[in-house]
């Protein structure tokens, strides 16, 4: 019988499942950021193809749905940080690699939902 198969023996592949799932949540934020962002800029390409267009900046509605998908991206990534510290403060210590990082998905998930809350200020801003 091999270590893995005893029962109190350490399994780092529910650890590293875990991460899977927090960059699949990162890959997910950032989609919604990115879509938010592309149908808050869609509304100037629009009005620039559009004759006789007064005022290309004054388009109000994609400028709120934009904001709410890049809002959404942003709290979708601090939820993921929130469910993936639950579950690994769950995990046994000896589930958790010795030596790996295991900080760097949940900075790099705060940096995403700072950026997303920076760009939605500057869009909220410029549009104003």
């Amino acid at each position: 019988m091999t270590r893995m198969n005893t029962p109190n023996a350490p399994d780092p592949r529910v650890f590293f499942a875990a991460e899977r799932t927090l960059l699949a949540w990162q890959r997910s934020s950032l989609a919604l950021m990115a879509f938010g962002f592309v149908i808050e800029r869609f509304s100037l390409f629009l009005a620039a193809i559009q004759p006789g267009s007064q005022n290309p900046a004054r388009h109000h509605f994609s400028l709120l749905m934009g904001l709410i998908l890049i809002l959404l991206g942003a709290v979708v990534s601090v939820a993921s940080i929130v469910a993936f510290r639950r579950f690994v403060r769950n995990l046994p210590p000896d589930d958790i690699p010795c030596g790996h990082w295991a900080g760097l998905g949940i900075g790099v998930n705060l940096v995403i939902a700072a950026i997303g809350v920076t760009l939605s200020a500057y869009l909220l801003l410029t549009a104003l």
